[in-house]
């Protein structure tokens, strides 16, 4: 496949997954305009993420500091999403290089990313990222969201706007409803307006939960063409 095609192949998967998702909202009496899509470009060539963002594609996700930064510069012009594990150590070059950390899941990650904020100079959109799966190994337990979100509510330079949350590795498509209905409900309990929940093999269920931001990374940019790498 030459690099024309491959772009090609990537607008086309974004335009139909967007209708994909548009249709699927419309028929849970939602407007579609209120369902972003994040891009997961973990792995991804940066000429394949390029393409999408050219189809029309306004935010991507990335796991990993160190391959964001060699990918980013590269980009065409988009919102830049954190989705990774946030050490503390590497609290300041995130606040830096993205526009939005979907996952602050303790105290000390929210101290740590606040201050790096502050002085950047910016206010950070932070979501906090519940554990709603029997094996994630991140996330805060949603009897403790409370607790963590008027913390994060109290740092200067963070603005909370919502909750992230990974489902459950489960072919039981019940299950992975209830999971995101128990993270809608928190949502409601601490405030705030996004609900980032639902990739690429559950999209569906959580727009049914609510869902106003989904993470999809397969189903748009097609199989990943590097390795992981160090983060």
């Amino acid at each position: 496949m030459n690099s024309v095609e491959g772009s090609e192949g990537v607008a086309q998967r974004y335009r139909s997954l967007r209708r994909a998702i548009d249709e699927e909202a419309r028929s849970c009496g939602r407007d579609p305009a209120a369902i972003a899509l994040v891009g997961i470009s973990k792995g991804q060539r940066t000429e394949t993420i390029a393409s999408a963002i050219r189809a029309g594609l306004a935010d991507i996700g990335e796991n990993y500091l160190q391959e964001a930064r060699r990918k980013m510069p590269s980009l065409p012009p988009v919102r830049k999403h954190f989705v990774g594990h946030l050490q503390t150590n590497k609290a300041k070059a995130v606040a830096e290089e993205f526009d939005v950390v979907q996952s602050v899941d303790r105290a000390a990650a929210g101290a740590a990313l606040s201050k790096a904020a502050v002085d950047a100079g910016k206010t950070l959109p932070v979501l906090l990222q519940l554990n709603i799966s029997p094996v994630e190994r991140f996330g805060c337990p949603p009897g403790e969201a409370q607790e963590l979100a008027e913390m994060l509510q109290g740092q200067p330079g963070l603005r909370l706007e919502g909750v992230m949350a990974i489902g459950p590795v489960s072919l039981d498509r019940d299950e992975i409803l209830r999971a995101f209905e128990l993270a809608a409900k928190t949502l409601a309990r601490i405030g705030g307006s996004t609900l980032s929940v639902g990739m690429s093999g559950d999209w569906r269920e959580a727009l049914r939960a609510g869902s106003t931001m989904l993470r999809i990374g397969e189903a748009l940019f097609g199989p990943r063409a590097a390795k992981e790498v160090a983060r």
